[in-house]
């Protein structure tokens, strides 16, 4: 190949594809992995040569994962603290984000670069502060000890993209709206919000996830067996002696599913509001 065809090879359509399928692969194949783990038994597991396809595919894993430990209490805890954290961050990160986008703020890049500043933490030295807070207010093992610290850790980035989203909304839409008898409240509700749809949208899975996946917070607060979440939950198939792999990753695919499922509904949007938020951002 002449030295003009590897410089068209490089720039042109095929390095996006060969990008396209990195990135793929690399995303996907840990997931395909956990799946495939989840349908063998211990001894093919353990079998050399490895097999990558399971010989005998079975099922006795997910079975085990909900008798062995009370899996569907964990799923229950994650969603409620996952969705009621994210309800919260999006009443919360709207009108933070619309008093940024909307008022004559002297101070707005200030606060713009606090929010970024704020949320540049490493979660580790959090831990020890918003532990101490949450046991003097005696929320230990209940869900607002995760709701709160949840919601204030994706504050940052779901104000950071409503802000993009409100300041592309003319203002003309909402005085038309608060002459009509809109209050200013009203006007964000009913006008601002609905045309930022996939901005929320983007912020709410933004949120969800970062809720449904984190471990450390959930590891420290939450120490009672009927509050795990799903991550810390999956964490007790382990003993001292034995490391169960397979029936550890049929507990993943189960808490894969939700997430993917919640991904692959709302993609369309989740794509749009990035992209929408960083063109406007």
């Amino acid at each position: 190949m002449s030295h003009h065809g590897a410089q068209d090879f490089w720039s042109g359509p095929r390095l996006r594809w060969v990008a396209g399928a990195l990135v793929v692969i690399n995303g996907f194949f840990p997931a395909v992995w956990i799946l495939l783990t989840s349908l063998k038994t211990e001894a093919e597991l353990v079998t050399r040569p490895i097999s990558y396809w399971p010989r005998n595919p079975t099922l006795d894993n997910y079975v085990f994962a909900f008798t062995d430990q009370p899996l569907w209490r964990f799923i229950l805890n994650s969603v409620a603290v996952a969705g009621l954290s994210t309800v919260v961050t999006l009443l919360v990160s709207s009108l933070a984000a619309y008093a940024i986008a909307r008022l004559n703020l002297k101070s707005r890049q200030w606060i713009l670069t606090a929010i970024v500043a704020s949320s540049m933490f490493p979660l580790i030295t959090l831990l020890v502060p918003i532990f101490e807070t949450m046991r003097a207010l005696g929320l230990l093992n209940t869900y607002l000890a995760l709701v709160l610290p949840y919601t204030v850790l994706s504050l940052p980035v779901c104000t950071l993209v409503l802000v993009s989203f409100f300041q592309s909304i003319p203002r003309d839409l909402e005085n038309a709206a608060m002459i009509d008898g809109c209050t200013r409240l009203g006007a964000l509700w009913r006008v601002v919000v609905p045309l930022s749809a996939p901005g929320v949208f983007t912020a709410g899975i933004l949120s969800f996830v970062n809720a449904w996946d984190e471990f450390l917070l959930a590891l420290s607060l939450n120490s009672s067996p009927t509050m795990r979440t799903l991550p810390v939950g999956i964490t007790l198939y382990q003993t001292e002696f034995v490391f169960p792999w397979p029936v550890i990753s049929a507990a993943l695919v189960v808490a894969i599913v939700p997430i993917a499922v919640l991904i692959a509904v709302f993609q369309e949007r989740v794509v749009g509001g990035l992209t929408q938020g960083g063109l406007k951002g």
